[in-house]
């Protein structure tokens, strides 16, 4: 196991908590077939690996491209779509996308400036419809804008990076993209004003169950009732249809909304990230903050060895773990100047 580990940039000290049984990398995939399938899906890779070479050296060549549509998870933009098109921005390319407008904060450069050409909105529709990956089925009103902005892409004769196609996103252009074809702006440079005394918290509900990738489902409150002491203020944040209900209280503050802008600012100026093992793990590199995550049970975490392994060019920080409200405090005191008041230890 150790030279994939060296391969993908994983850490030792992440054993502990990764499997490699449910990891999507083409090695590994492939020892747990027989020599047919092996082959196969040698020959698909390789397919894809043609065509996106093709698609990838046209829009260097001609400056411009069509990029989407993404309609997905929070963890995919940010791993498999937002680094591949700062990297195209950051070779001049032109890119005509296709997205959710919820995202748009995210599509800036170091100073605050748009990396795209032009972008092709896409409502918020989470309340009603729950992403997966980039394959979710969407509102019939997203769907016309989709096949509208597709006919143009196709139409124009220009590069088109259609991500709609999903064997041609998941085993092509998320592997693919790894090697040399990634870039990250510093977003912390467009967000954040001041550095602040707090911690953000993300959270997130999946459901009322537990599930081997997110672990099972936690108090938050409790959580920032427990750090609360060690920061002047405790932010959560994150999507309103995907977070769990929390309140306002002492110097927990709730900041859940739509708006991605704000959720960047009180990142880029917190001390800490905390979130489950979903996407928001991966939003503290954009911004050079350290993240905490929080899984409520037992490792191995599911998924954890392809998160770790597309990080490898987002960030060489590693993520802190724990996996109960005592681990949670041992770790979060590590970022704090504060001395806790007895009063608050009582309160909390």
């Amino acid at each position: 196991m150790i030279p994939i580990l060296e391969k993908y940039g994983l850490r030792r000290s992440d054993l502990k908590y990764i499997s490699r049984d449910d990891a999507t990398a083409i090695e590994l995939i492939q020892g747990r077939m027989n020599w047919k399938g092996k082959v196969g899906l040698g020959v698909e890779y390789k397919k894809y690996e043609l065509q996106l070479n093709r698609i990838y050296k046209k829009a260097l060549k001609e400056k411009v491209c069509y990029f989407g549509p993404f309609k997905g998870e929070f963890g995919h933009f940010l791993l498999h779509n937002l680094l591949f098109l700062m990297h195209l921005h950051h070779k001049g390319v032109k890119i005509h996308y296709c997205g959710m407008s919820l995202h748009q904060p995210f599509m800036v450069d170091s100073k605050g400036n748009s990396i795209v050409e032009s972008f092709t909105e896409l409502r918020d529709f989470f309340g009603d419809i729950k992403p997966s990956a980039n394959q979710n089925k969407v509102p019939r009103d997203i769907n016309e804008i989709i096949k509208t902005w597709s006919r143009e892409a196709k139409g124009s004769g220009r590069a088109f990076f259609n991500i709609d196609k999903s064997d041609f996103y998941w085993h092509g252009l998320r592997n693919w993209q790894l090697e040399g074809r990634q870039h990250k702006y510093d977003l912390s440079k467009a967000y954040a004003e001041n550095q602040t005394d707090s911690v953000v918290i993300f959270p997130r509900k999946k459901g009322g169950e537990a599930t081997p990738n997110n672990g099972g489902p936690w108090d938050y409150m409790e959580i920032a009732r427990r750090i609360s002491p060690y920061f002047e203020k405790v932010y959560l944040v994150g999507h309103t249809s995907l977070s769990a209900h929390v309140v306002n209280e002492g110097n927990i503050e709730v900041k859940v909304s739509t708006n991605n802008a704000d959720t960047l600012k009180y990142c880029a100026e917190s001390k800490l990230i905390v979130t489950q093992h979903s996407g928001a793990v991966h939003l503290g590199a954009y911004v050079n903050k350290p993240v905490l995550l929080i899984y409520k049970g037992q490792p191995p975490i599911k998924g954890l060895f392809d998160t770790l392994r597309f990080r490898k060019n987002l960030t060489r920080r590693g993520l802190k773990y724990a996996f109960s409200l005592e681990e949670i405090e041992k770790r979060v005191v590590k970022y704090s100047d504060k001395e806790p008041s007895a009063e608050s230890l009582v309160m909390r």
